[in-house]
């Protein structure tokens, strides 16, 4: 597996608008940067969230009638996973996924569901297989780790 590095020293920048006299951010080195930065992870969460859109058992675990908020915190916090600007973190602290998640009964059902709709996110950014992997393994296994609840029995 690809490791994901990590800058050592000092921490890495928001995407908010650089301090006058910063200079910019070299993200080369991670996960994030050698896929294509903001832009691959954009396109990549907005096709996803098309997909929550579509899906009545997915579209149901949201409160908000406009996802675009939530589709801004998946970006922050794919962003900051994968070594990009550390914005999540900023914005709404440590991730606690888990945590996050326990209000939502998560079913092995939404977990397949959540991982179709994923998969046509990934498929749209067309990335190198090596990284294609790398990245699909994590959502794979972060997918598996939230299920919650006992799908529903079918009668």
């Amino acid at each position: 597996m690809l490791p994901i590095p990590t800058k050592v020293g000092r921490p890495l920048p928001s995407t908010s608008s650089p301090a006058a006299g910063d200079e910019p951010v070299d993200y080369s080195d991670t996960f994030y940067g050698q896929i294509g930065g903001h832009e691959t992870f954009k396109k990549l969460i907005h096709v996803f969230y098309q997909g929550i859109a579509a899906d009545p058992l997915l579209r149901a675990m949201y409160v908000e009638e406009d996802l675009g908020p939530a589709e801004h915190r998946m970006l922050m916090f794919m962003e900051q996973y994968w070594g990009g600007p550390r914005t999540y973190l900023e914005e709404r602290g440590h991730p606690r996924l888990r945590m996050r998640h326990v209000p939502f009964p998560i079913t092995p059902e939404a977990r397949d569901r959540w991982l179709a709709a994923m998969r046509k996110g990934v498929d749209a950014v067309e990335l190198s297989p090596m990284h294609e992997a790398t990245l699909w393994d994590y959502l794979e296994r972060a997918a598996h780790s939230l299920v919650n609840a006992a799908s529903e029995p079918r009668g």
